[in-house]
């Protein structure tokens, strides 16, 4: 590692401390640009990851995508080229460190549009592969990153700079090694591409029953394809999935306390709570009641700590 990138990594992190004085999510004057910062290492946090780039400056975290892990830290960084549900957890921060990492929010047309504009050859027509990619940071994806997160200081600069500086951030990306990763879903009627469609329609209805019949038709696939690039692209199966869906959403409506479990479960697809329960506590450790009450008790103890 140079020196270089050691001294743009300290001013990155700077930055990055200076604009989250409290632990969680912060969003900046820079359009979907986030930054996170937690004080202690975390639960595993359940969540959908959406299209983005996410570069850690201080600490590491793990992220399991189904059955499969992917760790990273300040010397990588992770992208998402679909809509995914993932869990997440911060492996390494203290108050005294803290984790410190970023977000930057991006979507298949600014892709294309670099593309087309870069003349870039587009080579991922046929092959299929995970929509979440762990890979190493390098000089030249940093000095883009860095120069992006530098407006949050400039807010006059933002409107005419921004936009410029993110598609140099994913015309970096894509010259690194999630090339496939991105650009396969940016290729139309490529397998990776019908199956974000799937992915779209999934998400959208998760409440709804799933016929894979109806959604290879759909992708214009077989439902034995369908199946096969699915699980190359997601690491699960379209039920799967689709489980995972139901149950963060179940969990975010109890936590909110405005319905019980039973009505949670009716509202996310279930049509019996026992097995709405059953899967709920095989997914979160604990059955739907117990673990709300967990989850609030542990935000009440992070709130008095930090206080």
């Amino acid at each position: 590692m140079s020196e270089w990138f050691k001294k743009q990594r300290r001013e990155l992190l700077q930055i990055i401390e200076k604009f989250t004085p409290t632990d969680g999510t912060h969003d900046t004057q820079v359009p979907g640009l986030r930054f996170i910062r937690v004080s202690r290492l975390s639960e595993p946090v359940y969540s959908v990851y959406e299209p983005s780039l996410c570069i850690i400056a201080q600490g590491s975290k793990a992220v399991m995508l189904g059955q499969e892990a992917y760790h990273y830290n300040p010397n990588s960084y992770l992208t998402a080229s679909i809509h995914l549900p993932i869990t997440g957890q911060v492996i390494e921060a203290s108050r005294e460190t803290p984790y410190l990492s970023l977000q930057i929010l991006f979507d298949m047309d600014q892709i294309l549009d670099v593309i087309q504009v870069s003349g870039e050859a587009i080579r991922a027509r046929g092959e299929t592969g995970r929509g979440l990619k762990v890979s190493r940071m390098n000089d030249t994806l940093m000095d883009a990153v860095l120069r992006l997160v530098k407006l949050v200081e400039a807010p006059e600069d933002i409107p005419l700079l921004a936009p410029s500086t993110i598609r140099e951030v994913i015309y970096r990306i894509l010259q690194n090694e999630s090339k496939t990763s991105l650009m396969q879903f940016a290729v139309i009627g490529s397998h990776a591409q019908r199956i974000a469609m799937v992915i779209e329609k999934l998400n959208r209805d998760f409440a709804q029953p799933l016929r894979v019949d109806e959604l290879a038709e759909e992708a214009r696939m077989s439902p034995s394809s369908l199946y096969h690039y699915f699980k190359e692209v997601t690491g699960m199966s379209p039920i799967q999935f689709q489980k995972h869906l139901r149950l963060q959403e179940a969990r975010r409506l109890l936590f909110s306390g405005s319905i019980d479990a039973a009505e949670a479960a009716f509202q996310v697809g279930y049509e019996s709570p026992s097995h709405f329960s059953r899967e709920y506590a095989r997914m979160f450790g604990l059955p739907p009641v117990r673990d709300v009450h967990r989850l609030r008790s542990s935000l009440i103890d992070e709130m008095t700590t930090n206080f």
